[in-house]
């Protein structure tokens, strides 16, 4: 792999796992009460060469970790493996 240039342009064909890294929750203090938003790192790739992270940010937790993985399937890059690992 010659180049800096590592970036995956098509993900129609892989089949892509996701991982959830790390959750945080966050606090704003109004005049009405707590506020409370998620953050939410994601990990996805084939377990090939291929991953992707994504940090996904709402209201809830489950809609910050599908922001998450959607943000990681368009930030793909290829990683050289050398001897399977």
């Amino acid at each position: 792999m010659t180049g800096t240039d590592r970036r995956v342009k098509s993900t129609n064909d892989l089949e892509l796992k996701d991982r959830l890294v790390a959750i945080n929750r966050t606090t704003k203090v109004t005049k009405g009460g707590r506020t409370f938003t998620f953050a939410a790192m994601v990990v996805v790739g084939n377990e090939d060469g291929i991953i992707g992270w994504g940090l996904g940010k709402a209201g809830e937790v489950t809609t910050a970790i599908a922001k998450g993985v959607e943000a990681a399937k368009k930030n793909l890059m290829k990683v050289p493996v050398y001897k399977g690992t």
